[in-house]
């Protein structure tokens, strides 16, 4: 997309490169919606018909609607200064290089070893894997603060890494293990963590999204209400492309914007919803366009590119941190495998999955980083190492650890358990050997 006043940083024009090609197009800018001047132009997006290129205009007014807030154009100037001041044309430092190259390696080897475990029969149920989708979630949420929050979907694993839960809390968790960080109860869709502030997890589509927007006016009610002047804390709610067809997006986008809430939500556009082609499912595609609809600034970025990703998350964060309001975000991205485990796979096109397989993120960014010189093959290879040993045990904890007694099955279900799983001697009613047989009284 070609640059425009909004939300557009000038390094956009250095991706990744990886066999030459870029996700949606060829275009290799980054931008927010201009709503004023648009014209078509082709694409090389796979299933795309057509796209809008922005405009580069950074003071048209506001003609076809005077009342229209400008804000929608005129996001921030804050990234344009910071960049006029930069020295140097590298995206990243060596040592946030090496923290983001970690953090995505440590995602694809902790799924990779998940689809093991849930074939050796260690974890059960649906077990949604996020490979390919790394860049998404450690672009945004490494750059995230202790007290920010995360809001995520089944597709939760990474998001939780990301934000600091232990890898061995979490594959507990997906071995429904007592020292889980849901003590077993939640399994591979239901991550929560209090501590890391991850919220969830959620099952549903779009289940998540109106929890994220709680927890956005949470933080400004804090701020703004209760007087905590230092809480300027900000919420990520991740979902998908089949998610933004349902009322609960649309619902929050306008409540959000609305109320300026310090959200950005995060499109993981990875083009299918199950077996169901994004490109069949919604009458635009372009999902970002859907931001400006609501009076807040819409992005498309390359998903597969996490120093892309990075530069707009950097300034979605920061304007949400500002008390600029919310940003839709959508991040073209493409998982590397089937829906869940327990997909075979076959509907994607064999062409399509090598597409996007010959820009895997992590193999992109390690060759930035070594042409770069950011790093070397030795110092990408002992973190690669060392990732393959936390994981190993993580599995070794997980299989060693105790699973939840029964007395824990009714643990968080009630706000009042005497009401259901207690009874009238305090013990817990599953505990009952005819509880099982389903003869219980309960």
């Amino acid at each position: 997309m070609a640059s425009a006043s909004s939300f557009s940083a000038t390094k956009f024009t250095q991706p990744l490169p990886l066999n030459g090609t870029t996700s949606r197009s060829h275009d290799k800018h980054q931008s927010f919606f201009d709503p004023l001047r648009t014209t078509p132009s082709s694409s090389s997006f796979l299933g795309s018909t057509r796209k809008l290129r922005l405009s580069s205009a950074s003071k048209l007014k506001l003609l076809a609607n005077p009342n229209r807030r400008s804000a929608v154009v005129a996001v921030s100037d804050v990234v344009k200064e910071k960049k006029a001041k930069s020295t140097t044309n590298l995206l990243i430092t060596k040592e946030e290089g090496l923290v983001v190259y970690e953090d995505m390696i440590l995602g694809r080897a902790f799924e990779d070893m998940c689809a093991q475990m849930y074939y050796r029969g260690k974890m059960f149920g649906f077990v949604h894997l996020y490979n390919g989708q790394e860049a998404v979630s450690t672009g945004f949420i490494k750059l995230l603060k202790r007290e920010d929050s995360v809001v995520s979907t089944y597709r939760d694993h990474v998001h939780a890494l990301s934000k600091g839960v232990p890898a061995r809390a979490v594959m507990s968790e997906l071995f429904g293990k007592t020292t889980g960080c849901c003590r077993g109860q939640g399994g591979s869709m239901h991550m929560f963590s209090k501590e890391h502030n991850l919220i969830g997890g959620f099952a549903f589509i779009g289940e998540g999204i109106p929890v994220a927007t709680g927890a956005a006016f949470s933080s400004k009610y804090r701020r703004e209400v209760l007087k905590e002047a230092d809480c300027d804390h900000v919420t990520l709610a991740f979902f998908g492309d089949g998610t933004c067809n349902n009322g609960q997006f649309f619902e929050c986008l306008n409540m959000a914007a609305l109320w300026k809430l310090p959200i950005v939500f995060v499109v993981e556009n990875n083009l299918w919803a199950i077996g169901m082609s994004h490109m069949r499912a919604t009458s635009d595609p372009e999902i970002w366009k859907k931001g400006p609809a609501f009076g807040m600034p819409g992005v498309h970025v390359d998903g597969m590119d996490v120093l892309k990703v990075r530069e707009v998350a950097k300034e979605a964060i920061g304007r949400a941190r500002r008390g600029e309001g919310p940003t839709l975000v959508e991040c073209e991205t493409y998982r590397f495998r089937g829906h869940s485990l327990a997909d075979p796979d076959e509907l994607r096109d064999p062409a399509e999955k090598a597409h996007y397989a010959a820009r895997d993120p992590i193999t992109a960014l390690k060759k930035y980083m070594i042409e770069n010189s950011l790093a070397s093959e030795a110092e990408l290879k002992a973190i690669e190492k060392k990732i393959d040993e936390v994981v190993e045990d993580a599995v070794e904890f997980a299989d060693e650890s105790p699973h939840p007694s029964r007395s824990q099955l009714l643990e968080n279900v009630f706000a009042d358990p005497k009401g259901f799983g207690i009874g009238p001697d305090g013990r817990y009613r599953c505990e009952d050997p005819k509880f099982t047989e389903g003869t219980a009284h309960v």
